[in-house]
């Protein structure tokens, strides 16, 4: 390997990673370090944003030190993030208020119950693209200016609001430019995505004041450049990205139809609809893709709040599976779960259901079963959920679509693979890097700094690593789905509104 390289700050759900590239997108470097997930109340998550800023830092400088490059040809980083968690810090001295509200997090449920039934529901979908709810970032602002009682501050400008993105660049660069990206802006719930602004009538509506905003700058391009106190030099900070639009461009995914999941803590999954956006009748949201130049990009989206997560939940609170990696075999020594499903509505159900009151569930147990059916109805309910998506989004696009293109960490199981391709009847193409939501990040760096030249470049660099052929009949598909349905449907509005 040689340079120039390409550095992805990768600031996840449950860790900080930074991911070194060389040119040919072959991983020079990689080290992550988890952090705490602060869980004040039932439906609610938090995070330390100083701590998120000082394991992104001691990642990066790990990683840099691991890897034995030189400093020197180092060419560009960029950032990608976790998106709708929301910082409010304190303009003059960088300090945040409080914790970080993680986009899982549900105290604001109620508070969009009411925009919606004061009728501003419809507005909110044209305007953003997306469906009103506690995920993004909007109310959780206005939680956090009533909270600490902010809001003249706010008018005044005095504290700045930001996603991750945002706190990680008014940190780490010089001149702590207060800036974020038209993928993160798109997801607050006052950005409006047709005439790429912060909207007015948004903002009155949560009575959010403007100067407490980023100013929102394109997916790729140098914002600045990194603190030389940090590597010992100036490095330019090319690009940001939302995790999910950053692992669309990792899987090359450049046109129209072209569609990506990835398994994370979560399950997102992306479908690029190209320069129009398309408006969903299915509960899928429309989101941009990425813009560079100043032109946009667009993608239907869906989401799903408890991928991976659910079986880090196996693992930690039910302490029936040591290793997630063990899953597999464990999945693959029984024919199928007994009639066992799960619905892993711990935080509510996002898309296509978007019931912020369902709660988790798991039904259909009889007396013989045990932990081996549990991790595998675990499993399964990740594929279920996926393919609720994808049906959705077929039914918005209207196009054919010929294979999903997956990534992320629960990607590696190919029993869930394979199950995925059973389940919707298509091929499912796993990237052979499986850094894919760095790897676009980086990608998207190198072209803003002339590493690249073009997009046509960037696509020969994406390689697969493997198919999996449906092989499940239809008939038997239909009736899991059904099942499946019929589980989701007793989940659902579980909680009292009162």
């Amino acid at each position: 390997m040689k340079g120039p390289y390409l550095i992805a700050l990768d600031q996840g759900t449950t860790s900080s990673r930074a991911v070194i590239f060389d040119r040919q997108g072959t991983v020079a470097g990689v080290h992550a370090i988890e952090f705490t997930q602060i869980y004040p109340q039932p439906g609610w998550v938090e995070h330390d944003p100083l701590e998120i800023l000082n394991t992104q830092v001691e990642a990066l400088q790990e990683a840099v030190r691991k890897s034995g490059i030189n400093v020197s040809e180092i060419a560009a980083i960029g950032i990608t993030n976790q998106r709708e968690t929301t910082v409010l810090w304190d303009r003059g001295s960088g300090q945040p208020v409080g914790n970080a509200i993680v986009w899982q997090c549900r105290r604001t449920a109620q508070m969009v119950e009411k925009l919606v039934a004061d009728g501003y529901g419809e507005m909110i979908t044209a305007k953003t693209g997306l469906v009103p709810d506690a995920y993004f970032s909007g109310t959780k602002l206005r939680w956090m200016l009533d909270q600490y009682n902010l809001q003249g501050k706010a008018e005044r400008g005095e504290v700045c609001f930001g996603t991750i993105d945002s706190f990680l660049i008014y940190q780490m660069v010089e001149g702590q430019p207060h800036v974020s990206d038209a993928t993160n802006a798109g997801r607050t719930m006052l950005y409006n995505i047709h005439e790429q602004k912060w909207d007015e009538e948004l903002l009155k509506m949560l009575q959010i004041p403007k100067e407490c905003l980023p100013r929102v700058v394109d997916s790729c391009g140098v914002v600045g450049m990194l603190r030389p106190d940090i590597l010992g030099r100036e490095i330019p900070v090319a690009s940001i990205l939302g995790d999910q639009h950053a692992a669309l461009f990792g899987q090359t995914a450049f046109e129209a139809g072209a569609v990506k999941n990835t398994y994370g803590t979560g399950c997102f999954m992306l479908m690029n609809t190209g320069s129009t956006p398309v408006a969903s009748t299915h509960g899928i949201v429309t989101t941009q893709a990425w813009r560079m130049n100043g032109k946009t990009t667009y993608a239907l989206e869906g989401s799903v709040f408890m991928g991976g997560a659910v079986m880090q939940w196996l693992r930690d609170e039910l302490k029936i599976l040591d290793h997630v990696p063990d899953s597999e075999a464990i999945a693959r020594s029984i024919p199928d779960t007994g009639g066992v499903f799960l619905v892993p509505a711990f935080t509510g159900l996002g898309a296509p259901w978007w019931d912020m009151y369902s709660r988790g569930m798991l039904i259909g147990m009889t007396r013989g079963t045990g932990r081996e059916e549990i991790i595998r109805a675990s499993l399964e309910s990740i594929a279920y959920q996926t393919a609720d998506l994808l049906n959705a989004m077929r039914a918005d696009w209207k196009g054919e679509t010929h294979a999903l293109q997956v990534d992320g960490g629960a990607s590696s199981n190919s029993f869930l693979m394979q199950f995925q391709a059973d389940i919707l009847g298509i091929p499912v193409w796993r990237s052979a890097v499986r850094e894919t939501t760095a790897f676009g990040t980086a990608m998207m760096a190198g072209l803003a700094t002339g590493v690249y030249s073009s997009m046509e470049e960037l696509h020969s660099l994406w390689r697969r690593d493997a198919i999996f052929e449906p092989v499940m009949s239809s008939s038997e598909r239909n009736s899991r789905m059904a099942d499946w349905h019929r589980a989701v449907e007793r989940a659902r509005d579980w909680v009292r509104h009162d």
